[in-house]
C-alpha cells in the first residue's frame, strides 16, 4: 500500500505540478487512512464502501473538523480513481460514497478601520517592526497567501512597473500590481532593515528574513499578526489568511469586477471567488438592519 501511495505521490508532483503543500496534505490524509487499513488488519486498498464509511465516521469520532473531513474525502475519492485507472484496484467504492455537506462559514474579513489599526502596529523604528510592516503592507496590497508571501525573492520584485511576481497553487505564475504605500514600506525595508538581518549567504536572495537572517515560516507570520491583533485589541479570530479575505472583500465592496478579484487571488474557479460576494452583502444587510427606522 504504501508503495502504491509513494506512486501516486510522485504522480501528482511529476504529472500534475502540484505545490508542496497541497501534497504534504494528500499524503497525510493517504497515511493516516493507510494506517487506519492496517488496524483494521488489512494489507491491501478496501473496495468495500462500508469500509470507507466506517473510516469517514472514525473521523468524526475522533472529532476531526469539517473541513478535514471533507479535504480527506477529497483526498480518498482521487487516489481511488487513480488506483483504478493503475489496475491497482478493479472497483472503485467511492464512487457510491457522497461527498459530506459543507456548512457556509464565511472567512473573517476587517474593516478598513481594523485594517488601518493592524497595519499601524509594528514600530517601523526597529528593523523588525521595519520588516513586519512591510510584510502587512504587502500582504494586505496584493492579497498573497501566506505560503507565497514566506517565498518571496528579491527577484520577484518589479517595484519600477509596481508589481510583484508569485508561484500559486499548481505552478501558476502571476504578477500582481502593488500599490504606492506598500511599495514605500518595502523600499525602506529593503534599505534600512533587511540589511541589518543578512547573515548567511543562503538566503541572501530570500525578500523577508527573520532574526537570526533566515526565511521566515508560515508559523511565524502566523504568530506576528496574532501579536499585532492582540495589541490592537481587534476582537476578532485573525489569521494570515484574513488580509487576503479583506484584500478581496474591500475590493468588491469598492467596485471591483469578480472575474478581476478572481485573477489576483489565483483562484481556478471562480466559484471559490464568490464566497466574498456574500461577505460584502451581508455587510449591506448589517449595515440596514442597523441604519433603517423601520427595520
Amino acid at each position: 500500500m504504501n508503495n502504491a501511495l509513494n506512486d501516486y505521490l510522485r504522480s501528482l508532483t511529476i504529472e500534475q505540478g502540484l505545490a508542496e503543500n497541497s501534497i504534504a496534505s494528500y499524503r497525510r490524509d493517504l497515511v493516516h487512512y493507510i494506517n487506519w487499513l492496517q488496524a483494521q488488519k488489512l494489507d491491501q486498498f478496501t473496495e468495500d464502501s462500508d469500509m470507507i464509511s466506517l473510516y469517514l465516521n472514525q473521523l468524526v469520532i475522533e472529532k476531526k473538523a469539517e473541513a478535514s473531513r471533507m479535504r480527506a474525502v477529497s483526498s480518498l475519492r482521487h487516489f481511488y480513481r487513480w488506483l483504478l485507472a493503475h489496475g491497482v484496484i478493479q472497483h472503485n467504492p467511492m464512487e457510491t460514497i457522497p461527498s459530506p455537506k459543507r456548512g457556509q462559514h464565511l472567512p473573517v474579513a476587517l474593516t478598513m478601520t481594523e485594517v488601518e489599526q493592524l497595519l499601524a502596529a509594528p514600530n517601523v523604528n526597529k528593523p523588525l517592526g521595519l520588516r513586519d510592516r512591510a510584510i502587512l503592507e504587502v500582504m494586505y496590497a496584493t492579497g498573497l497567501r501566506v505560503s507565497e508571501l514566506v517565498h518571496l525573492q528579491l527577484s520577484d520584485l518589479h517595484l519600477e512597473m509596481k508589481l510583484i511576481q508569485t508561484i500559486g497553487k499548481g505552478n501558476k505564475e502571476r504578477l500582481l500590481p502593488i500599490g504606492d504605500v506598500a511599495i514605500d514600506y518595502l523600499q525602506r525595508y529593503l534599505t534600512d532593515s533587511r540589511p541589518q538581518l543578512i547573515r548567511s549567504q543562503h538566503y541572501e536572495s530570500t525578500l523577508f528574513l527573520n532574526f537570526h537572517g533566515h526565511g521566515l515560516s508560515r508559523q511565524a507570520i502566523w504568530k506576528m499578526i496574532k501579536k499585532y491583533i492582540s495589541q490592537v485589541g481587534i476582537d476578532k479570530d485573525v489569521t494570515p489568511h484574513t488580509l487576503r479575505h479583506s484584500f478581496a472583500t474591500h475590493l468588491l465592496e469598492n467596485g471591483a469586477d469578480l472575474r478581476i478579484v478572481q485573477e489576483l487571488l489565483g483562484h481556478s474557479d471562480i466559484s471559490t471567488t464568490q464566497i466574498y460576494t456574500h461577505i460584502t452583502q451581508q455587510r449591506l444587510l448589517d449595515v440596514y438592519q442597523k441604519s433603517h427606522p423601520r427595520d
